[in-house]
């Protein structure tokens, strides 16, 4: 038999790298943002009929039917509230402050003036929370 040879050259790993400080930390975006345009996608799914119903949604989506029931209940959101939600400002570290939990007690207002009252309330609350959802302050 014949014999194989191989030959590799490997690279040191680089020592006392500097990370670069001048770019932002990149945060994320809330949980309650993220459902909110989730649930305007499955809509927008159903209404052209890609779907038949919250049950094909709930089994493509390999999650209960409850769930997504939870999902699209924030499309009974005043339009103002969705709007706000979609454009909350990212979180940079800790626990997001308004979570989908408070928006389903929101929902379950039937009146839109009543939902901003409600949402105006949890806004001052989670306001004391904000702090983490502000960008670390570069060390220069």
């Amino acid at each position: 038999m014949g014999q194989l040879e191989v030959e590799f050259t490997l690279k040191e790993p680089k020592t006392n790298a500097r990370i670069d400080q001048t770019t932002p930390p990149q945060g994320r975006s809330p949980r309650v943002t993220r459902l909110v345009a989730l649930a305007i996608k499955f809509q927008g799914m159903v209404d052209r009929g890609e779907v038949r119903d919250c049950a094909d949604l709930a089994r493509l989506g390999y999650v209960t039917r409850a769930r997504i029931s939870q999902i699209m209940n924030l499309l009974t959101l005043a339009p103002q509230i969705q709007e706000e939600l979609l454009f909350l400002p990212k979180v940079y570290a800790g626990r997001d402050p308004i979570t989908d939990r408070d928006l389903r007690q929101i929902a379950r207002g039937p009146l839109w003036w009543q939902q901003r009252k409600l949402w105006k309330r949890l806004l001052a609350e989670a306001a004391r929370d904000l702090p983490t959802a502000t960008p670390p302050r570069s060390r220069s």
